[in-house]
């Protein structure tokens, strides 16, 4: 790897999103190390100068940095708190950052982990999905102390097109779940509008044309409109992610005293399209359910 200056990084877990984000830090001449379950996703990284640690603490101890992007609660405090794990390897005034969608409760536990491990820590998940990541446009949505941006902000800007600080902890984890959720409730409306121009024998192409291009063509439906088109269902964003998602708002939202009904109504539709076998396909399989054609 080429000499820097850059502090180095580590990303845990190289699903979609992390991958993308490993290779906009490989181009940004970040020292890089890496750790994935499955050890083979990290190959093609290391043949590009990237470290491959066995295990999350020793990926931790080789950096300044620590991002983990990983898919939920369970997995973050495996790969965060196990016996192996990057707290246990995470040196003093380490910045560790949790980029993964994840709920409030367990944001705040992880953050006071860190915390008394004499560790900084920022919860800042992000907005986009495969394309942003591969292409350095992800939003961070940040919760923490501002010093602990300033020391990310140079890993920030080689992955992302904006830094927001929303306040405390918590707070960027809170805001990610607020945003999932609306997008789960426009791709289920979507799909039950869907339902109800092909029962009616509407001209779909057009129908879809009009949701699209009126006052409903949300960046969601145009998105979920697009795929249906062209009947491609390979994930940028999991369905059972989505639907994770959304019951971690529900979630949260109680513990606020908060209720969600149409959140909760979204959430049965995506339960069910899970049920259906579309889990792992792109959330906008949600249009796929029984009774929902794709295709024209």
């Amino acid at each position: 790897m080429k000499p820097t200056s850059q502090l180095p990084v580590t990303i845990l877990g190289l699903g979609i999103m992390g991958s993308g984000m490993a290779r906009r830090l490989l181009s940004a001449t970040f020292p890089l190390t890496v750790y994935n379950r499955n050890r083979e996703k990290c190959l093609p990284m290391a043949a590009d100068g990237a470290f491959i640690a066995g295990t999350p603490r020793e990926a931790a101890s080789r950096s300044k940095i620590v991002l983990s992007m990983v898919a939920d609660d369970a997995a973050s405090r495996s790969v965060w708190l196990c016996e192996e794990g990057a707290l246990a390897g995470a040196s003093r005034n380490s910045v560790l950052i949790e980029c993964s969608t994840l709920s409030v409760d367990w944001i705040r536990e992880l953050a006071a982990a860190a915390t008394a491990s004499g560790c900084q820590f920022l919860d800042a998940p992000v907005t986009g999905s495969k394309p942003q990541a591969v292409s350095g446009e992800l939003l961070f949505l940040v919760g923490g102390s501002a010093e602990a941006i300033d020391t990310a902000r140079p890993a920030f800007s080689a992955m992302g097109r904006d830094v927001i600080h929303l306040g405390p902890t918590g707070s960027g984890a809170l805001m990610k779940l607020i945003n999932n959720f609306l997008c789960g409730v426009q791709a289920a409306s979507f799909a039950e509008g869907l339902a109800l121009i092909d029962a009616a024998g509407l001209d779909r192409a057009k129908a879809m044309a009009i949701l699209a291009g009126g006052a409903p063509g949300s960046g969601i439906v145009k998105r979920v409109a697009e795929r249906v088109t062209a009947v491609d269902f390979n994930p940028n964003f999991a369905l059972r992610w989505m639907a994770k998602d959304l019951a971690y708002a529900i979630e949260g939202a109680s513990g606020k005293g908060v209720a969600l009904p149409v959140a909760k109504a979204a959430l049965a539709t995506f339960q069910k399209a899970i049920a259906e076998g579309y889990g792992d396909e792109d959330f906008s399989a949600v249009t796929k359910l029984p009774g929902r054609r794709t295709g024209s």
